[in-house]
């Protein structure tokens, strides 16, 4: 699985600035107008713990607020985009999981709406594995996707006894429609990159090795068009899922929550840890 390189153009960009330098989750704004956000928790393949996930909305946040932003670059460093859920944090909370979870769910709901709503387009650069309610939830909120070849995608919610969130239950169906996205939410196939450009779930696929450099060729080439344009389209093109997608992420979480309080979501996240076929018994 691939490592991503920025291309020359971003690390030796004499406008960028940066702003956020350390933590979980940097932001750097180049000089075209391109804000790059990069998920910063490689080692762990950025998991979403509670830290990421709050320092991914404040992110998106300053984005939001930053007129000069006309294209948004979400990045996750090392092997892997995002492997969901901190399996190893929800672990650790032991009888206070619900709890944990309701406050998650809240900072991925605030997420996934932000990515829709930005008056900036977005475009993801994916490589390894996009899994869970974060990989998946970015994957699907964002405007345009840009796959390597080796990239892989994987819903996993009900695999550990929990359901999907980020709106996914809502973007996923849009994407791909209703059949696939119940095969793929309820039996959790791994899916490919030819697979995922084959039913939409991706925008387009490309070597290893070119995934930066294609995200950032088609982020230089959104940020060079008419930002006024561009966002009313963005918006247009959100408006009807998009309320469709925030009006599920409430029962998302609560459902979420409600789950975590139950022996099979502990049995599912430690079958995880330990690398093995859970043993759930419906309660």
């Amino acid at each position: 699985m691939a490592t991503l390189t920025l291309p020359p153009a971003m690390s030796a960009d004499p406008g960028a600035v940066t702003l956020v330098a350390d933590g979980v989750v940097r932001l750097t704004r180049h000089g075209n107008g391109v804000a790059h956000v990069a998920m910063n928790r490689g080692e762990s393949a950025n998991g979403l713990s509670l830290e990421m996930l709050a320092g991914l909305e404040a992110v998106l946040m300053q984005v939001h607020g930053d007129a000069r932003v006309r294209v948004v670059l979400v990045t996750g460093e090392g092997k892997n985009f995002c492997a969901g859920g901190d399996v190893h944090a929800f672990l650790a909370q032991g009888d206070q999981l619900p709890a944990y979870i309701r406050v998650a769910t809240i900072h991925l709901q605030n997420v996934a709406t932000l990515l829709m709503r930005l008056h900036a387009p977005v475009i993801a650069a994916v490589q390894g594995f996009a899994a869970g309610g974060g990989g998946m939830g970015i994957v699907c909120s964002s405007d345009v996707v840009v796959a390597g070849t080796s990239t892989r995608f994987l819903a996993g919610a009900t695999r550990v006894a929990m359901v999907p969130d980020a709106g996914v239950s809502v973007t996923l169906t849009h994407l791909v429609g209703l059949r696939k996205a119940a095969e793929i939410l309820l039996f959790n196939p791994v899916i490919d990159a030819v697979e995922a450009l084959r039913i939409g779930l991706v925008t387009k696929v490309v070597d290893d090795a070119q995934i930066v450099d294609e995200a950032w060729r088609l982020c230089c080439q959104l940020a060079a068009g008419a930002p006024a344009a561009l966002a009313a389209t963005k918006r247009l093109l959100w408006s009807g899922l998009g309320r469709g997608a925030e009006a599920a992420m409430p029962e998302e979480n609560g459902t979420q929550a409600w789950l975590c309080g139950l022996e099979d979501a502990q049995e599912g996240l430690t079958a995880v840890v330990e690398k093995r076929a859970p043993r759930f018994v419906g309660r």
